[in-house]
């Protein structure tokens, strides 16, 4: 589920195509449905697309592409590929498409600025034209989303297994997650002013978790899921915490001796309010719980009560609302709190 202020989508990746429904246009409206055909099958890299839909950015093992609903490439950016044993720079994907030691390589990750103006990418150096950098030194790169010309770029000094961007209201900033294994998990914030690229590194053992609709308060959690963390954006310094040991209850079917933990992904449903799951460790007992929490002081609220069991954990929709997924994954639930609270 894609959102900006005003529009929702919702994004299905297939091994052939990529289509995304407009969630605020009716079904009977042409334009509620797109499709982009994809350029390589959804286990080789991720994909995202952009607020108008006019364009699908698929982040694959070799290059960065923008390709249009009509099939038609709007640019590529080559790089280094992914896969640890390959030493190799692709021209297309047919390259490697039958060789196994590609299919589970490490991947980067690509978003969308939300003026639709900007991509920002994540992927291996040196990219296809820049012949005098160090080899396999991970960029983060920001690009014009219309050209694909690179605007700016900075090294992030990692070693991914996998990333994932956390986009701001100001389309000038940006979030990025990188999942490094055993060796840790660098969350970053990068900021463009003018035509540099400015990272810091927010924490070195945390994943980001959603921004807040004004764009001031960050929210993560640490990698061991202990606690959930508020921060400002400015800095990145932390606010408040929010332990699950000390203050969500255990399962009501556990018999004792289980550690409560966070979710990995957790809901900005507006200023006041987060959603926030411990479903991972709540499933081994079956109903899982997710939670109502007040950002202002990092306070637990209480346990929030569905019309029926959800599974999986609680994401961010945009607009006042959230969505879970179903066990069997064919269902996506989009809610919001009832008027009567």
């Amino acid at each position: 589920m894609l959102h900006w202020p005003g529009r929702r989508l919702l994004v299905q990746r297939g091994d052939t195509e990529l289509v995304a429904l407009a969630l605020d246009l009716p079904r009977t409206d042409r334009a509620h449905e797109v499709r982009f055909p994809a350029p390589w099958p959804r286990r080789f890299g991720t994909a995202t697309v952009s607020p108008e839909r006019d364009a699908a950015v698929f982040a694959g093992l070799h290059a960065v592409r923008s390709v249009e609903a009509t099939g038609t490439t709007r640019w590529e950016m080559p790089h280094s590929c992914w896969s640890g044993d390959c030493s190799q720079t692709h021209g297309s994907f047919d390259e490697y498409a039958r060789d196994e030691d590609h299919f589970s390589s490490d991947s980067g990750s690509a978003a969308v600025s939300p003026d639709g103006r900007l991509v920002w990418a994540h992927v291996l150096g040196p990219l296809g034209n820049d012949e005098d950098a160090e080899d396999e030194q991970e960029r983060w790169t920001v690009l014009d989303a219309r050209s694909g010309e690179v605007l700016a770029w900075a090294d992030t000094a990692t070693v991914a297994s996998g990333s994932e961007h956390t986009p701001h209201p100001d389309p000038a900033q940006m979030g990025l997650s990188i999942g490094e294994g055993e060796e840790g998990s660098p969350a970053l914030w990068g900021r463009r002013d003018g035509r540099q690229l400015t990272t810091g590194q927010i924490d070195t053992e945390c994943v980001l978790l959603g921004v807040s609709p004004s764009g001031r308060h960050l929210l993560t959690v640490d990698v061991g899921q202990w606690s959930l963390a508020l921060h400002e954006v400015g800095n990145g310094s932390v606010l408040r915490e929010l332990d699950a040991e000390d203050n969500v209850p255990e399962h009501p079917g556990s018999t004792g001796g289980d550690r409560v933990h966070w979710d990995y992904d957790a809901a900005f449903v507006d200023e006041e309010t987060v959603v926030a799951g411990t479903s991972e460790c709540d499933a081994r007992h079956g109903t899982v719980r997710h939670w109502l929490v007040d950002p202002r002081g990092m306070t637990l609220r209480g346990e929030i009560v569905y019309p029926f069991p959800v599974t999986g954990p609680a994401r961010t929709a945009g607009n006042g609302t959230w969505y879970t997924v179903s066990e069997d994954r064919t269902t996506v639930h989009l809610w919001q709190f009832a008027e009567d609270g």
